[in-house]
């Protein structure tokens, strides 16, 4: 006879320092630490703590919460962070997951603009995964938008399963920016899907990252499917709580972010009872 029981998938679920802006890196530790997050990833950005790696793990010891990914500085306000050479960056940034213990590097593809870069890219960053075991996993953006005109503002492409990389992240509130099929391509990463970042869209031409369940990405789906398919990476709750109204509401976001992030990697498996 065989019965249902309730499996955990060893996945952490940890909390980006980006979803706590307007307020700052510690405080994104602080509220990780108080409602049970696993661990965070610190998006390194103008905030000072999150470019100063013993502030950091200062952070860290104090709430006793694990840094468990490290996202480079590769945003438009980011391009005078830890260098204006994007290769310094992502050396940088696997210099502070080494030291921080944590395992993963997120990168985004280079912008059209960064030619030399962006010709180098795809060889760059195995050679770089190949000198350290911290991931290098690149993550898939959009095409930008404005009324009717369509820009492809990243290369090789910001659909990143066009190329080779060992380890890739998905972020569904960019699949939703981007409207394209996100399960569809997660089967294209396979197995070297090594990172997730998670949010909801609804499709707008604006990257949205709302709470889980808000919009229309198949975020429950992708979780039951990590849980049953031995995804040995990291799930991140990344979304734009900047419309709060107040701490109190910030906080309850991302609580409801994590209840929903922890039912959904919950599988139900059968097993014969003893």
């Amino acid at each position: 006879m065989v019965e249902p029981v309730v499996r955990i998938p060893d996945a952490k679920v940890a909390l980006s320092t980006a979803s706590v802006y307007p307020e700052s890196t510690a405080t994104a530790f602080e509220i990780a630490a108080r409602l049970g997050y696993d661990g965070v990833e610190v998006m390194v950005w103008t905030d000072p703590v999150s470019q100063d790696i013993e502030a950091l793990r200062r952070l860290s010891d104090y709430h006793q919460i694990p840094i468990l990914a490290v996202h480079a500085p590769c945003l438009l306000i980011t391009q005078r962070v830890w260098s204006t050479d994007p290769w310094v960056k992502l050396q940088r940034a696997r210099a502070a997951a080494e030291k921080l213990d944590a395992s993963t590097v997120v990168v985004h593809p280079p912008f059209r603009w960064q030619r030399g870069y962006a010709r180098d890219f795809v060889q760059g960053i195995w050679r770089m995964a190949e000198e350290t075991d911290v991931r290098f996993a690149v993550e898939n953006m959009y095409p930008w938008r404005y009324r009717d005109r369509e820009m492809l503002a990243y290369a090789p492409d910001w659909d990143v399963t066009k190329d080779d990389y060992r380890h890739f992240t998905i972020d569904l509130s960019h699949t939703a920016t981007a409207r394209t099929d996100a399960l569809e391509m997660v089967d294209r990463m396979g197995d070297r899907l090594g990172h997730v970042h998670l949010a909801d869209g609804r499709g707008s031409a604006k990257d949205e990252h709302l709470v889980p369940g808000r919009g229309t990405q198949p975020c429950a789906a992708l979780l039951e499917r990590l849980a049953t398919s031995g995804f040995d990476g990291h799930v991140v709750i990344e979304v734009n709580t900047r419309r709060a109204m107040s701490s109190a509401e910030r906080e309850a976001d991302l609580a409801e972010a994590l209840a929903f992030t922890r039912l959904h990697l919950a599988s139900s498996v059968k097993v014969p009872r003893s």
